[in-house]
């Protein structure tokens, strides 16, 4: 009997052991998606009883990543990034030492798998990517949201460090973004900026807020949020000696160009603005558009695929309390997108998950804002100079429709001083592309068209 105890003891000592271990520190972990090999990496902090973590995602030089809240509690780590879309769960195995779980991001699952320490990434730096020591003037900042209690963190370059020089704030495309806008291992923000500088042009570019060095919530903010961050850019610019305060200038990429607008309107220290890869028409008909264009799945019915997912939009942008906006939107998901996904011999499980990730996008404030948001009502009052830069096979944002958009909110507003073109054969990171489509980004070399940063900076360069 006492041999028997003496073992329970043991066991029950190890399992105790085991699931209160410090857990703090590097796990690493490779998952496939299709044919990619993407590689995670969890830094993990402990302090007093509560757990942080930062993530990169090295495959596609992502880092700085900061999910809203860690748990481990018998044997389970829990690391909730709904701030940012994402969400690992995993239990800890005595014997390998790892966790075993599963990544959700949106509504894809992947098995993932992290064991301890940390991994050496190859360099895989790209050719235009700028390499220190810079010739011009770099300094790291943080300022403030007041109003929203939070510090966004950054990079000021300016052509020196004496000097009173003109500079315009990088504003980030959707998605928690970093200060360099990485995507895909790129870091477009980053070659821009370094080219605009030294073309005497000083840039502030910041991490998006909740990421990187920024703090705040990403996941529960708006465009009209993020407008405001980009006004607090503009109050720290006020405040330096060695900024030209009235040449402070807008550059936004994406939905930055929607965040522009909004910015320049509720502000009377922007001098002009360059919108790229903007769109011109409202958050909705985007919204119809790219579930058409991007959708990875085939339907019979493109007509009726369009009807549903308008009523999809109706019922997220209604006046129901949000109860109500998701048993129905969870009643026309399994009306509407489970039979197709089902004749395609999706397993049950991926259209779960697939669906429950259209649920969260949809809930977001961001997206409920988003679809009601029709950024010509902005541009139409723009009353300083714009140009609007497009890539012929951008296949997010049409450029054609999205600038005709553009264009005519821009001559109902009777602005003066505008300049829209259509870049040839670039897609809508303005990369030299053969087709445009998501999947090409990170195979191609270049990361900025020569001939796009010098349509941007030559256009600043007559109007400072």
């Amino acid at each position: 009997m006492k041999t028997r105890l003496t073992l329970i003891i043991v066991f029950i000592v190890s399992i105790v052991s085991a699931y209160s271990q410090n857990i703090s520190g590097d796990w690493n972990g490779e998952t496939k998606r299709g044919e990619k090999l993407i590689t995670f990496v969890f830094k993990i902090e402990q302090e007093d009883s509560k757990y942080s973590t930062t993530m990169s995602v090295p495959t596609f030089r992502v880092s700085g990543i900061k999910p809203s809240t860690t748990t481990f509690i018998d044997g389970k780590l829990i690391i909730d990034g709904s701030n940012v879309g994402m969400r690992y769960e995993g239990v800890y195995n005595r014997d390998t030492q790892q966790f075993e779980g599963t990544y959700k991001e949106g509504g894809v699952e992947l098995v993932l798998i992290l064991k301890r320490g940390t991994i050496k990434i190859a360099n895989s730096r790209r050719p235009q990517e700028p390499v220190k020591p810079y010739t011009y003037y770099e300094e790291e900042v943080v300022f403030k949201n007041t109003e929203a209690k939070i510090a966004l963190a950054g990079t000021l370059t300016l052509p020196s460090k004496n000097g009173k020089f003109p500079v315009v704030i990088l504003i980030s495309g959707s998605g928690p973004q970093d200060r360099d806008e990485s995507f895909m291992g790129h870091k477009p923000f980053l070659v821009l900026a370094d080219h605009l500088t030294k073309q005497g042009i000083g840039v502030l570019r910041f991490d998006d807020r909740g990421h990187g060095a920024s703090t705040g919530d990403f996941g529960n903010a708006t465009t009209e949020d993020f407008s405001k961050d980009v006004l607090s850019a503009i109050a720290y610019l006020k405040t330096r000696n060695d900024v030209d305060v009235k040449q402070i200038g807008l550059i936004g990429h994406s939905e930055g160009g929607i965040i522009a607008p909004l910015v320049a309107n509720n502000s009377k220290d922007v001098a002009f603005m360059v919108l790229l890869a903007s769109t011109g028409i409202s958050g909705t008909e985007l919204s119809v558009m790219q579930s058409k264009t991007l959708r990875q799945f085939p339907v019979k019915d493109e007509a009726a695929y369009e009807k549903n997912t308008r009523k999809a939009i109706a019922i997220v942008t209604s006046n129901n309390s949000e109860s109500e906006i998701k048993e129905e939107l969870t009643n026309h998901y399994n009306a509407f997108l489970r039979p197709i996904l089902t004749s395609l011999n999706v397993p049950k499980e991926k259209i779960n998950a697939f669906i429950d990730g259209q649920l969260k996008t949809s809930l977001k404030p961001w997206s409920r804002y988003f679809l009601q948001y029709n950024p010509a009502n902005e541009i139409e009052k723009l009353q300083i100079p714009v140009l609007s830069l497009n890539g012929s096979k951008d296949t997010q944002v049409n450029a054609k429709l999205n600038q005709e958009g553009i264009r005519n909110a821009l001559i109902k507003g009777e602005n003066k001083d505008y300049k829209i073109v259509e870049l040839e054969n670039l897609n809508h990171f303005f990369q030299e592309c053969e087709t445009g489509k998501m999947d090409e980004y990170r195979k191609i070399e270049q990361t900025f068209s020569p001939t796009a940063l010098k349509e941007i900076s030559n256009w600043i360069l007559k109007r400072i």
